[in-house]
């Protein structure tokens, strides 16, 4: 099976940077692989998805400010959060896409204070 393991998250004041890392492990074939984000009260919502060409697509709310790459060879998703605000605030899930199914980490929690 494959299991992803998250690590970047923290707290950090509005203006601020962070970088997340996700790393997937297991021998199933992984497509396209992203970013989601859960705020408390609310649905867990896309924040940015890359696919194995490199092709991207992000969420209104955090487009111009995130940049989320990808190592193929390694099987890692990374998101470089930069300018953020408080409304970013949430535990950000890494998702990994395999044929047939979907995988979802355990989530790292960001904190930006105002």
């Amino acid at each position: 099976q494959v299991q992803l393991a998250e690590s970047g998250g923290g707290l950090v004041q509005a203006g601020g940077s962070l970088r997340l890392s996700c790393a997937a492990s297991g021998t199933i074939f992984i497509n396209t692989m992203g970013w989601y984000r859960q705020a408390p009260g609310k649905q867990r919502d896309l924040v940015a998805t890359i696919g194995s060409g490199g092709s991207t697509i992000y969420a209104d709310s955090v487009k111009g400010r995130f940049t989320i790459s990808r190592d193929n060879a390694k099987n890692t998703v990374d998101l470089q959060m930069n300018s953020l605000r408080p409304e970013d605030t949430a535990v950000y899930y890494c998702k990994a896409n395999a044929i047939g199914n979907g995988y979802w980490g355990q989530g790292t929690q960001v904190t930006v204070s105002s």
